[in-house]
């Protein structure tokens, strides 16, 4: 699937997706949310999940999301874990926090919508307590984003090692767990199943395995011989 846009165009709405523009919001979640540095629930995972949520706008099109219900999304997506905790655990009180983020940074124009969006947040929390087909479309694709970490083209030093350093984990005990993690993944939507295929999950577990084989193997005699 064809990919668009980068962060600061995102931000700047420069193809005139949704409404308005996110600058005000950009430099909350920059100069104010306290887990940008984290292992993994950190800046790149935040602008991560907006990047992949615009990649749903421009999928679905107006015809699916009004330019208001994109603004909402895009807003939840920069703030769904504002001020993590960087811990396993307990994510209640990270939606709690990032709630509260959005709450202290709303704009005036968007304080109506500010349930919604709330709402969109609270469907990242896991474990789930909203069943996804209770979720609206919006909130369908929040979470798949959320979801899709692991499989972008950079996953191992934010997914393995970062995981690893919030959970207290050694990196092989995570890679262990990404191939059945993998393979339960559901998407939701039709947007998340175009952009992550069946093919696509299969070539990451079978990545993850080759990665665990270098890790378990004896290595060749050549290679010690060297």
């Amino acid at each position: 699937m064809k990919t668009k846009g980068n962060i600061p165009q995102i931000i700047r709405n420069n193809g005139g997706v949704y409404q308005g523009d996110l600058i005000h919001y950009f430099r909350a979640v920059f100069n104010h949310a306290r887990n940008l540095r984290y292992p993994y629930h950190n800046f790149r995972h935040m602008f991560h999940v907006l990047w992949l949520c615009y990649q749903a706008c421009l999928f679905y099109g107006k015809l699916r999301l009004t330019p208001r219900e994109m603004r909402n999304l895009l807003i939840a997506a920069m703030f769904h874990d504002f001020d993590h905790s960087g811990l396993m655990g307990d994510d209640d009180l990270n939606i709690l926090r990032a709630v509260r983020g959005l709450e202290r940074h709303i704009l005036e124009t968007d304080k109506k919508f500010l349930p919604d969006i709330e709402l969109l947040i609270q469907a990242t929390e896991f474990p789930y307590k909203i069943p996804s087909q209770c979720l609206d479309l919006s909130g369908q694709i929040i979470r798949d984003a959320d979801l899709s970490q692991a499989l972008s083209a950079a996953w191992v030093q934010q997914v393995i090692f970062g995981l690893a350093s919030e959970w207290n984990k050694k990196p092989i005990e995570v890679f262990k767990m990404q191939g059945p993690f993998m393979s339960g993944l559901k998407f939701q939507t039709e947007w998340a199943k175009q952009m992550f295929t069946k093919d696509d999950i299969a070539g990451k577990i079978r990545e993850t395995e080759e990665f665990l084989e270098l890790l378990e193997e004896e290595p060749p005699l050549s290679s010690v011989a060297a």
